[in-house]
């Protein structure tokens, strides 16, 4: 009998883990590819735009002091501190998850927002006041990065999770034998 106890008890919190450890999975790999996308557009952007379908799509180098759509361009420590807060936020949330849907979610929101707080921080002019390297151009949409599709598709996501009601958090912990290994890690309680 304390076998099962201990077994279950290591079960269910291994089973608590794994949307943490998706969200810093999902936000790493959003990360790296922000990045490694810019120092590649930083690379061969330098010259002018380059069309991928015609003008429809291109790559274009821009630098962006503001925010989505370059508003509030005057007030990049703001943003800063915005993005700061944003990224640490989700880290903290994380680890409360009840749903890999909000850990895939959660994990956009993060990686995005870390990568474009990298730009802030360390890019030029200066610490704080960096601009954000954006390089996708789609039509007379704002030329947009890596980072900003990934914080859009979980914006969607939370839209749908909100319709569907989803919850991202645990109300409270389950007692002993409330839930199964599988039911943990999906976020679905046994009826």
């Amino acid at each position: 009998m304390l076998w099962k106890k201990i077994d279950s008890r290591a079960a269910y919190g291994a089973a608590r883990l794994m949307p943490g450890v998706l969200v810093l999975l999902i936000g790493s790999v959003v990360f790296v590819l922000d990045q490694w996308s810019k120092s590649v557009a930083l690379r061969t952007l330098a010259e002018g735009p380059v069309a991928v379908i015609g003008d429809w799509v291109r790559f274009r180098l821009v630098f962006n002091p503001g925010a989505a759509f370059s508003v509030g361009e005057s007030i990049t420590p703001v943003f800063t501190v915005f993005q700061a807060v944003v990224g640490l936020g989700v880290f903290v949330a994380a680890w409360r998850l009840r749903s890999m849907w909000w850990a895939v979610t959660l994990g956009l929101v993060f990686g995005g927002a870390t990568g474009n707080l990298f730009d802030r921080l360390w890019r030029p002019p200066s610490f704080s006041y960096g601009h954000v390297v954006d390089f996708i151009s789609v039509g007379s949409f704002p030329v947009f990065n890596v980072a900003d599709s990934a914080i859009t598709v979980a914006a969607v996501m939370i839209f749908v999770a909100a319709v569907a009601g989803w919850e991202a958090f645990s109300v409270a912990a389950p007692q002993e034998g409330d839930m199964k290994f599988g039911e943990a890690m999906s976020g679905q309680e046994r009826e």
